[in-house]
């Protein structure tokens, strides 16, 4: 069977026709999963059997004498339907989970490796931090440096001090020296 070249199906035209049809599908079978579907469904049968037993003879269309023939056909037919409607809703609802355990499993590799790489910088800042020195280690460094600042400064006291005296020693003699030519 041969078509134009402008009337054939393309793939994506096809891939959109056969997602409309899914999507209808997927209602259809959703619709009837509800308790407003058995309702109504309930109620038509009720009408339908009431309708043909108590209305006049003349009015009846489908006899209680030979089992209600039509009723029966009309269930059948909705079943023969529904059954291969709500198995493609199946079929896509399996493959949406598909998509979704698919990326599940992707984020779930990412928060691995996400993990993994936060282990290897807690590890490797703990060994930075062991290298580093403790709070006792820098007061006795404190301690030392402080020792050394002071007996420099007292050294350095002493040495102010001695000049001190030495300068006045000197003076002293200069005073006498001038005291004993005059």
């Amino acid at each position: 069977m041969t078509q134009p070249q402008d009337q054939q199906l393309t793939p994506e035209k096809r891939q959109a026709a056969s997602e409309r049809f899914g999507r209808w599908s997927e209602s259809i079978a959703r619709a009837m999963g509800t308790p407003t579907f058995l309702v109504i469904l309930t109620l038509f049968c009720i009408i339908w059997i009431t309708w043909n037993t108590v209305a006049p003879e003349a009015w009846r269309f489908d006899s209680a004498a030979i089992g209600f023939t039509a009723l029966t056909l009309i269930l059948s037919l909705q079943a023969s339907y529904a059954a291969p409607m709500i198995l493609l809703a199946q079929n896509r609802q399996d493959d949406r989970d598909r998509v979704q355990i698919e990326q599940d499993r992707q984020r779930a590799e990412r928060n691995l490796a996400d993990t993994e790489f936060m282990v290897r910088e807690v590890v490797a800042l703990r060994l930075a931090i062991s290298e580093l020195p403790d709070r006792d280690w820098v007061k006795q460094e404190l301690r030392t440096l402080l020792a050394e600042i002071e007996s420099e400064r007292e050294r350095t006291n002493d040495a102010e001090d001695a000049e001190d005296a030495e300068d006045t020693d000197n003076l002293d003699s200069t005073a006498d020296g001038r005291a004993d030519n005059s």
